[in-house]
């Protein structure tokens, strides 16, 4: 006897009296939960870039359940703005985009086509309305017709944001959707293949702050996933361990931080290098100095990582697990209102940590059971976690998840 999964999904009509934002619920009947797939010559799982059938298949029976924080996460992903049938991409043919976006000639569009791709692509598995499905493919077959450069100096970074939300979408829907036609699955593939790949592989090692490496090795890695590519998983991983040990301070690494792969830094450039701090502990960042959120965008580029490389048999988080969760703990508390020691970037530091640590959080406290208490607090009180650059729904797919 199967069981009937029933869940709410929002349309795009408001609800009367209400603003924009609030959208009317119904109810439907999904299909039978999806189980994973493993490709014989690659070896990876599939679905298998961020989340697989099982986490979502957890996610699924909460929400059944009304239990939270999924049920509130759930409404989130439903309204938010990316998730609505009404979306139209918005395809350029070339992505200029300067240092912060400026100029900004599809970038902005590009993003948020990709976020929007990947939101539909989970509302489609946790809802089994083919409206959803149908709306991600439309949107990676608008960019997959039309995309063939990133231009201008935010180039690799730009490829990094986008092409991480657009491949989780294209490896949802490519193992979950069977009416994805498949000269368009081909052109995805190669959109893939040759317009972001040799970007994010070859902007990675970039003397650029350390967030532009990691969000460009999240894409790199979800990439080689869906293209069955072995070879740049394998290579993409390996340069992650360098460059997050040269992101990311422990006091076994010697008396300054490691300098980023094939750059010969002195000590006074390294210095330099991490904002002018010159006292070091467990889990300051090389961006620390800068601001939070461009530290909160590497961290969170680095869990991504090591999360799709978790479900694809490569245990990264261990290799990273005091790095990692020295990070965390001191980020979080000091988002949380710590005191700012003088000797650390002046006394000064400009908050605003992003996203949530939820992916990071969720390994090593729920699956692993390791006490983070400052970033349990931190994560709590963001739920549901916003979407953004190159992460969306990250309460839904992984609070609390020991899939």
């Amino acid at each position: 006897m199967s069981t009937v999964l029933v869940v709410t999904l929002g349309t795009t009509t408001p609800i009367k009296g209400t603003s924009a934002g609030v959208w009317a619920e119904r109810s439907i009947t999904p299909m039978p939960f999806v189980s994973p797939s493993r490709d014989s010559g690659s070896n990876f799982v599939h679905p298998g870039v961020l989340v697989t059938s099982d986490q979502l298949n957890f996610v699924a029976g909460k929400i059944l359940a009304g239990e939270e924080p999924w049920h509130s996460a759930w409404l989130a992903t439903q309204r938010s703005r990316y998730g609505q049938l009404s979306w139209q991409a918005r395809p350029v043919p070339t992505v200029d985009c300067g240092f912060y976006s400026s100029p900004d000639r599809g970038c902005t569009q590009e993003t948020e086509d990709a976020v929007a791709a990947y939101t539909h692509a989970l509302l489609w598995f946790f809802t089994r309305d083919r409206r959803h499905a149908e709306k991600s493919i439309e949107i990676l077959d608008a960019w997959s017709g039309v995309l063939k450069r990133h231009t201008n100096t935010n180039a690799p970074l730009q490829a990094g944001w986008s092409g991480a939300s657009f491949v989780r979408a294209a490896e949802l829907i490519k193992h979950t959707y069977t009416d994805w036609r498949p000269d368009r699955l081909a052109r995805a593939e190669r959109m893939f293949r040759n317009v972001y790949l040799p970007l994010v592989m070859g902007g990675v090692n970039r003397n650029r702050d350390g967030n532009w490496g990691l969000i460009m090795l999240d894409a790199a890695v979800g990439i080689s996933v869906f293209l069955d590519d072995r070879a740049t998983f394998l290579k993409a991983v390996d340069t992650w361990r360098l460059r997050l040990r040269a992101y990311v301070y422990l006091r076994s690494d010697g008396p300054v931080p490691k300098a980023p792969p094939r750059e010969p830094f002195t000590k006074p450039q390294l210095v330099e290098y991490w904002g002018g701090q010159t006292t070091f502990v467990n889990g300051l960042a090389q961006e620390t100095c800068r601001d939070f959120l461009h530290t909160g965008w590497g961290l969170a580029a680095a869990a991504h990582v090591a999360e799709t490389a978790w479900i694809q048999g490569l245990d990264l988080y261990d290799e990273a697990r005091e790095r990692l969760t020295a990070a965390m703990e001191l980020h979080a508390g000091y988002e949380l209102g710590d005191p700012v020691p003088p000797w650390l970037c002046g006394g000064q530091l400009e908050l605003g940590l992003s996203p949530s640590p939820e992916i990071a959080y969720n390994h090593y406290s729920t699956r692993m059971g390791f006490s983070l208490p400052r970033t349990r607090d931190l994560v709590v009180g963001l739920r549901p976690a916003s979407p953004g650059f190159f992460f969306a729904s990250e309460t839904l797919t992984h609070a609390g998840n020991p899939r």
